[in-house]
């Protein structure tokens, strides 16, 4: 490779993503397809954002730490739903991407962390549990599970866009730090930036994911030794938090299986695998996240019942 043939990352003003082009014969199928599901997401979200920020009886941690999350799936959505419907309903089968765009992400994995650690004070130190998580604990856990992430992701984006390239254009429906530094033409920059998201990924995802398994095994544990109204009501109020985070879970274990298998697929199934993976990272939970908050929180879901009814409390 001559040093005419390389792209400067610095001087990659956009890349393209041709993750769409299995979708280009019907584009403008998908494209309501695509807008229904960013409107249902925008709505959804907010609705239960808002519930959470005007109810004073859901002014708790445990809604704090949803209503983050919601807010990371509302963010996540504003950033990959809008581009995709736009090149749909311009019939082509790829989207263009600014870098800046590509570099930007996030990772809900250490609120989900933060969410288990306030069950498991809730359910395992009840008496001290006003005290250890304070509205100011409650503060400082916030920032640190949005700044923490933020803070390594910068210097992923510096490393990143140092880095020389081969090519512009990636088989994926969304752009990521990962895809981005796969596109450089290799050498000892390109190790380094892969080693440091190794880091970042065991920081952000792998460490936390741990702790929510601790956290949830404590409270089996608590449970199992406890009565069995007790232990129903625990599981309960612990059962949607699990299911966003095996939704959270498989959706990036898929991802990550995709790309160690991207590289051993012939171009065609590799791009459909792509387009596989990029819905099932993107879509299914920031669908789900709403749908179970909404639906399998009773606190919540009784006043999304009555604002919809257009009832209100006596």
């Amino acid at each position: 490779m001559t040093s005419a043939e390389l792209i400067n990352a610095t001087s990659v003003t956009s890349l393209t993503l041709v993750g769409l082009a299995p979708l280009s014969n019907h584009s403008l199928f998908f494209f309501f397809v695509f807008l229904s599901v960013y409107l249902f997401v925008l709505s959804a979200d907010s609705l239960v954002v808002y519930i959470i920020c005007s109810q004073r009886s859901l002014r708790r941690p445990m809604f704090c730490f949803v209503a983050a999350v919601l807010l990371n799936s509302l963010a996540a959505s504003a950033m990959v739903y809008p581009k995709p419907r736009s090149d749909l309903l311009a019939g082509g089968g790829s989207v263009h991407v600014s870098r800046s765009a590509c570099l930007c992400q996030g990772s809900s994995f250490m609120l989900l962390s933060a969410m288990a650690l306030d069950r498991y004070l809730s359910i395992c130190r009840p008496l001290r549990y006003a005290a250890l998580v304070s509205p100011a604990a409650v503060a400082v856990l916030l920032l640190l599970c949005w700044l923490l992430p933020a803070t390594l992701v910068g210097g992923g984006v510096l490393l990143a866009s140092r880095l020389p390239l081969c090519s512009t254009q990636l088989s994926r429906l969304y752009c990521d730090i990962y895809s981005f530094v796969s596109l450089s033409c290799g050498g000892g920059a390109a190790q380094l930036s892969e080693v440091y998201g190794l880091i970042c990924t065991t920081a952000t995802v792998f460490l936390p994911t741990a702790f929510v398994l601790f956290s949830y095994g404590r409270i089996l544990a608590i449970c199992l030794q406890s009565s069995r109204s007790f232990s129903s009501k625990a599981l309960h109020t612990c059962l949607p938090h699990l299911l966003v985070f095996l939704s959270y879970s498989i959706s990036t274990a898929f991802e990550m299986l995709h790309r160690q298998l991207q590289a051993r697929s012939d171009p065609a199934a590799s791009l459909a695998a792509s387009l596989a993976a990029s819905v099932v990272l993107v879509v299914v939970p920031t669908v789900l996240n709403p749908v179970i908050y909404g639906l399998k929180m009773k606190e919540v879901f009784g006043h999304v019942t009555r604002l919809l009814t257009c009832r209100t409390e006596r």
